[in-house]
């Protein structure tokens, strides 16, 4: 897009391109998403960011009203798989947060110039500021859904100082971090902080979103004490744990969309793993992808176009856990169903049916050998996936559409397909959701 036609999607409050791109309005020093419902500014005092972390570093601050930190990831992240697209899977994973520059440049087989210098370049900010506007998103989430100390918050969210948290918050959003508490009301004079009932979120998406197919993948493929879909058609919630970097998780989804997000509520056992909880809970909706987008080109092909007309804003559902997706997919629905019970680790705390964490592949290499060599594959969000595929397909008992689906799930590729698929080639680079519609058409 050039920036008149981005000024005429901000202009007609477009929100196809919430999160796709950000403007920044120089008179007020604020910048917002753009759907914005604010009156449209000047041409002439509207500059374009490709991201929030880029508008930060040029001097604006989140505006109050769109919240211009609530918006979908780019589209463009999941697609690209070069060093770029890379990075910000694995940004977006709390990487940096966790491992520094340096670690995150180990992943990608970089120096820590060169992902800086192309990061700059692409997406208008560094690594750092990259992870800064992501830690300053988690703690205005922590700010306003809980009564958690500011303290706690702080750290919780990733920051090394809590100077630095406060000199951060107030340089987005231009509050105080207890006035932004206080916008949303959250803190009850003598309620226990703490997130004992869980953190509630909105996970936001882009255009329709055809949930019921979602959750009916997701219950035919639930295994019990990791996983379960509650409720009826329509109103269902999905609930499954995660094995976090920091500890445990429960998290937990429901299928009414709101219009324009999905609701969401996470328990954690350390609340630095909410960044990570979160950007896993997305790849597993799909909530990044751009349905207008991949729509329209599976339309121009006469065989799928009624099939998206059925189903419009089908999504390619990936997975929480790309490790577990990697070994159910070798181990098939009953023998994973017994590695839980045999080897799953117990929560300290069950929640109803959720009882254990699904066993590590590290966990399964001496009685389930063929199993525990998934965990010598490189399957995080930054992984090359053609080197992937190509590893997965040199494991005993692993045959080219198995690889071909973890690809697919556990890495979140939207252009796989299965070899001799004809006509295959129209419907890149969302070749994924071709299969997904094709697949349900078959049903």
């Amino acid at each position: 897009m050039d920036e008149e036609t981005r000024y005429e999607a901000v202009s007609s409050r477009d929100a196809r391109f919430d999160g796709e791109f950000f403007f920044a309005v120089r008179t007020t020093g604020i910048y917002c998403r753009p759907s914005c419902p604010a009156v449209t500014p000047k041409r002439r005092n509207v500059c374009f960011y490709p991201t929030a972390a880029a508008a930060q570093g040029g001097g604006f601050r989140a505006c109050r009203r769109c919240r211009p930190d609530a918006v979908p990831g780019s589209a463009a992240w999941n697609v690209r798989a070069d060093v770029v697209g890379r990075a910000m899977r694995l940004i977006g994973d709390g990487v940096v947060d966790r491992e520094g520059v340096p670690g995150l440049a180990v992943r990608l087989g970089y120096s820590t110039r060169q992902v800086q210098r192309q990061l700059t370049a692409e997406v208008g900010a560094g690594p750092v500021a990259l992870a800064r506007a992501q830690r300053s998103h988690t703690a205005r989430v922590l700010l306003q859904t809980t009564g958690l100390p500011i303290t706690e918050i702080a750290f919780a969210a990733g920051f090394a100082s809590v100077r630095q948290f406060n000199d951060t918050i107030r340089q987005i959003y231009a509050r105080t971090p207890s006035e932004l508490r206080a916008e949303a009301a959250t803190t009850v004079p003598g309620a226990a902080p703490g997130t004992a009932a869980g953190i509630p979120l909105r996970l936001a998406h882009r255009g329709p979103y055809a949930a019921r197919e979602v959750f009916d993948l997701l219950a035919r493929e639930a295994i019990p004490r990791i996983e379960e879909v509650l409720g009826t058609p329509g109103s269902r919630t999905y609930r499954r744990t995660l094995r976090l970097p920091y500890g445990a998780g429960i998290a937990a989804v429901g299928e009414r969309s709101a219009g324009r997000w999905l609701e969401a509520r996470i328990h954690l056992t350390d609340l630095r793993d909410l960044t990570t909880a979160v950007q896993r809970l997305r790849r597993l909706f799909d909530l990044d992808a751009d349905p207008y987008a991949i729509d329209e080109r599976l339309s121009a092909d006469p065989r799928l176009a009624p099939l998206v007309a059925r189903r419009p804003g089908l999504r390619s559902p990936g997975t929480a856990e790309p490790e577990e997706y990697a070994v159910r997919a070798l181990a098939g629905r009953e023998k994973s169903q017994w590695l839980v019970e045999r080897y799953g680790t117990p929560l300290d705390r069950p929640c109803g049916g959720l009882t254990h964490l699904f066993p590590a592949p590290a966990e399964l290499r001496t009685d389930e050998p063929s199993l525990g060599a998934v965990s010598g594959v490189r399957l995080d969000p930054g992984a090359d996936r053609d080197e992937t595929e190509q590893a997965l397909l040199a494991l005993p008992g692993m045959t080219p559409p198995a690889a071909a689906l973890i690809r697919m799930r556990a890495l979140g590729d939207p252009d796989v397909t299965l070899s001799g698929e004809p006509g295959s080639e129209m419907w890149r680079p969302w070749r994924s959701y071709a299969l997904r519609h094709i697949w349900l058409d078959q049903q």
